[in-house]
């Protein structure tokens, strides 16, 4: 299967790794690694990585039977504009996640030359590099879906297209407003729905002249057929092969995990419109690390079309609820929620303005004397402890008002979760254990309760954790066990670039000393743990690794940065442009992850177990010596 020299990822070393999880009350362990960070076999870089490729199956053979789970990150259609998948579709697939070396094989009828494809890899401008070229990538491919959707009508044998035409019969909800969307960019010459002209164009799915927008669409269709064909067409390559991704993935015992994004993109704006909240954003409070707030300009689901009176689904709740259903289906390892915040006590703002008290910015479900809002709240006067300071919502302690709830209120601000994702993930043959709560920034009274309410697992950040407070939340001894720890994001720094701010430096005293507490209690050498904590970088970070498999947290998941010893970023929040949501991993993946290993750069599963098993105490230790001892020999053996 794979030509490793070391006794890495073989099957002695995986049966231990498993092992020593397992007698740490470990039941998941999940690599993040996000679509376009996945390698390409020379032969297979168009500069764009893809999960649906070749190299991507050896990836997934080398950490199955180690890792449990595998979390993508959102996987839909991006603008060339913007890269960030946290912005694309909700339905619609990036095509870019298309393996296009499949399509010049006879599975798919070689409805794509060899030689296109050899002259997108020649071209590739970062084809000898770590990094993912975006808009080439964009560009070439609009190349070879043209010739590939011409030779499809021509090369296809009829079952292809019999599979062609009931996948569009299928998904004809989404699907034909998604790709309508494509021609009316064309005709109106622009991707970006508020700057047409035709404002009929802009509100077809949203206007009271049904007949004069019936017409329209006709003759979009009409005019731009094959450009609706071809994205259909594109829908359909990339859906059938990752269909064929998730058999295999499933076969190696290997879930792969979905990550529902907050923000809807300006297709499902456009395609959606009449459900959105209208003249309002979501966005976040201002707190500590931001005075004006976070107006991340999302679009509001409107409550009135979420629910009817009688509790049962309204329009846009039956969107979302087929929008969960399809991703838990897709993804049967679950689906991550983006800022689960949103979805039981979002904080919203009006539209040009700041996400602040005094421009009008409240919780949308917790503002009963707000002029605006409080026919949408849930909680009431008497819900109240104290009467908000008008812009002064300076630490996250002053956000929160609100200090009791009846049981009653508490499902209301719980139904999203309840009818429309815990019911998604049932639907689909799981359970509420498949979700993912990201549960990050201020929680709060009603997010507490509905978490606590339906025992949902949230996450612990031990790179966020406040070390001057002794009962945080994100340390390791706090960390509680229905959760998944981490020590960061695919929006933090990898913990050795964190550690390397801190190290030699007075700040780092505080981290060092609860590490020392929570991990090295049993340990004789203390002081010489504490001074490589304080002067080397490596070793900092490492020990952060191990808080998560010390802690009592039943999942944990690392990013393929910090797994890997990647010392780059992958993502900084505020910033645009090629930096960002562009690292990959190398095709030579295991030599990267061995040389890593060799400079104690990667994650050392072994040693991390073994630190991780010693902090259990003595007792702990003493039964489970045969477990310590092969867990040093794969030490000693790398």
């Amino acid at each position: 299967m794979l030509s490793v020299k070391s006794k890495l990822f073989q099957k002695e070393y995986k049966q231990t790794i498993k092992e020593a999880l397992k007698v740490l009350g470990k039941e998941n362990l999940a690599l993040i690694m996000q679509g376009v960070s996945f390698p390409s076999d020379k032969d297979e870089n168009t500069g764009f990585g893809t999960y649906n490729s070749n190299c991507a199956k050896k990836l997934f053979e080398t950490i199955s039977d180690l890792f449990t789970a595998l979390q993508l990150g959102p996987c839909g259609k991006t603008k060339i504009s913007d890269s960030s998948p946290y912005t694309g579709t909700v339905f619609s697939k990036n095509p870019l996640f298309i393996n296009l070396k499949d399509l010049t094989t006879s599975e798919w009828c070689e409805i794509l030359s060899q030689k296109t494809l050899d002259k997108i890899i020649e071209n590739n401008p970062n084809k000898n590099s770590n990094k993912a070229a975006y808009v080439y990538a964009i560009n070439s491919f609009e190349e070879a879906s043209k010739e590939f959707y011409k030779n499809f009508q021509t090369k296809a044998n009829s079952l292809l297209k019999r599979e062609f035409e009931n996948f569009k019969k299928e998904n004809s909800f989404w699907l034909d407003k998604d790709s309508l969307y494509e021609a009316l960019s064309i005709e109106n010459q622009s991707d970006y729905w508020p700057q047409w002209q035709n404002e009929l164009d802009k509100h077809l799915f949203n206007t009271k002249d049904e007949k004069k927008a019936e017409k329209r669409i006709k003759e979009i269709q009409k005019k731009y057929h094959d450009v609706i064909e071809k994205y259909k067409l594109e829908q359909f390559i990339v859906q059938k092969q990752s269909e064929k991704t998730l058999e295999y993935t499933k076969k190696l015992g290997l879930k792969l995990i979905a990550d529902r994004q907050v923000a809807f993109s300006d297709r499902d704006n456009w395609a959606y419109q009449s459900l959105f909240l209208d003249g309002w954003c979501l966005g976040c409070p201002p707190d500590y690390f931001s005075k004006d707030g976070q107006a991340w300009g999302f679009s509001v689901v409107d409550p009135d079309k979420l629910f009817n009176k009688d509790g049962s689904l309204a329009e846009a709740g039956i969107l979302l609820k087929k929008l969960y259903t399809k991703m838990f289906k897709e993804n049967p390892g679950g689906v991550r929620i983006d800022h689960t915040v949103g979805l039981i006590d979002p904080w919203v703002y009006k539209k040009g303005c700041l996400p602040k008290v005094e421009e009008g910015a409240g919780r949308l479900y917790s503002s009963p004397t707000h002029p605006e809002l409080k026919k949408y709240a849930i909680a009431r006067k008497e819900n109240i402890n104290k009467t908000p300071i008008e812009g002064k919502f300076a630490t996250p302690d002053d956000e929160k008002w609100i200090s009791s709830l009846n049981d009653k209120q508490i499902e209301l601000y719980g139904r999203m979760i309840e009818k429309i994702v815990i019911a998604s993930a049932i639907d689909a043959g799981l359970t509420k254990d498949a979700i993912i709560a990201e549960d990050l920034g201020t929680l709060t009274y009603p997010v507490v309760q509905v978490m606590k309410k339906y025992n949902l697992a949230g996450m612990k950040l031990v790179q966020f954790v406040v070390a001057t407070e002794d009962d945080h939340p994100y340390r390791c001894k706090n960390i509680v066990e229905n959760c998944w720890a981490m020590v960061g994001t695919h929006d933090n720094e990898p913990i050795r670039m964190w550690a390397s701010k801190l190290v030699n430096t007075e700040q780092a005293n505080p981290y060092i000393k609860n590490l020392i507490e929570d991990l090295c209690s049993e340990f004789g050498n203390k002081d010489e743990i504490w001074h490589k904590m304080y002067t080397d970088e490596k070793f900092f970070g490492f020990m952060k690794l191990v808080e998560c498999f010390a802690s009592r947290a039943k999942n944990v998941q690392i990013f393929f940065t910090d797994f890997f010893g990647i010392n780059e970023v992958y993502n900084t929040p505020g910033t645009s442009g090629d930096p960002n949501w562009t690292l990959r991993v190398d095709s030579d993946f295991v030599s990267l992850y061995e040389q890593k290993l060799q400079n104690e750069e990667a994650l050392n599963l072994p040693l991390a177990m073994i630190y991780a098993i010693k902090a259990r105490g003595w007792e702990f230790y003493k039964n489970h010596t045969e477990l310590l001892e092969k867990l040093e020999k794969l030490v000693n053996e790398k």
